[in-house]
């Protein structure tokens, strides 16, 4: 019993580590509240402080996407309790953010700022509608299971654990990743686009257009033919409401 305790102890911590990981990096990515920011005065040659920024971003990148992978984790069960796998994951990933937050590097320098109170209002409309939408998306899919507390709590009360359905909630009739849309909108909404914000952006963009391949993958080879069937009916990222409403029209039309 008190291994299971163990186990259920560390994946609250790890949702904990989690929680603020997110929301500080709300504030990091938006230049408020938090003491660090993307943005910001150079504190170094340019060449230095890209080149660091670019190491912690890979660094992220390679740890998210590896650990993510079915044949890391076959092989990390044998070390680790299967409960664990998931909040380890998921605290790995916000130490290397938090890393990100604490050494980041700011270029100075802007690309584009927005002056028009309605066209700073939109841009950061876009900002919040992308942190939100990743936040419900999560809920969505079972937010518990994502972040390793629904695994924790089977090792806690002895039960094996039962794997989810495959389902597609709310946007996941829409495209077939919200939360990574989500994503995009929130690394790329904003006002004021410094040199350091765009290289974040757009590493950060080029990273998940790639992890959505790998992802699709894995998805594929776990729930077969469903998965196949969803991802040829529903776009990934950008929705075809037009399609859509035609094969709705299609679909209620009375049989002759």
């Amino acid at each position: 019993m008190t291994r299971r305790i163990a186990i259920f102890a560390f994946g609250l911590v790890s949702y904990a580590v989690f929680l603020a990981t997110f929301l500080y990096a709300c504030g990091f990515v938006g230049g408020f509240v938090v003491p660090t920011a993307l943005d910001g005065a150079p504190r170094m040659p340019y060449a230095s402080a890209l080149a660091i920024d670019l190491c912690l971003l890979s660094l992220f990148a390679v740890q998210h996407s590896v650990m993510a992978r079915p044949w890391f984790k076959r092989l990390w069960v044998r070390i680790v309790p299967p409960a664990l796998e998931r909040p380890i994951y998921v605290l790995a990933s916000s130490l290397c953010l938090i890393a990100t937050f604490a050494l980041w590097q700011p270029l100075g320098g802007v690309v584009w700022e927005l002056t028009s109170p309605l066209a700073r209002g939109v841009a950061w409309s876009v900002f919040g509608f992308g942190w939100g939408l990743v936040l419900v998306t999560t809920f969505l899919i079972n937010h518990w299971d994502l972040f390793g507390l629904r695994q924790v709590w089977f090792a806690l009360r002895g039960e094996p654990y039962k794997p989810l359905k495959f389902v597609q909630p709310g946007p996941y009739k829409l495209i077939r990743h919200p939360l990574y849309l989500g994503w995009f909108c929130a690394f790329w909404g904003t006002p004021t686009m410094t040199h350091a914000h765009l290289v974040f952006a757009i590493v950060t963009t080029a990273y998940i257009l790639v992890a959505i391949r790998f992802e699709e993958r894995d998805l594929l080879a776990e729930h077969g033919a469903a998965y196949a069937a969803y991802r040829r009916r529903v776009p990934m990222l950008v929705p075809q409401i037009a399609r859509r409403s035609r094969s709705a029209e299609i679909e209620d039309a009375p049989a002759a």
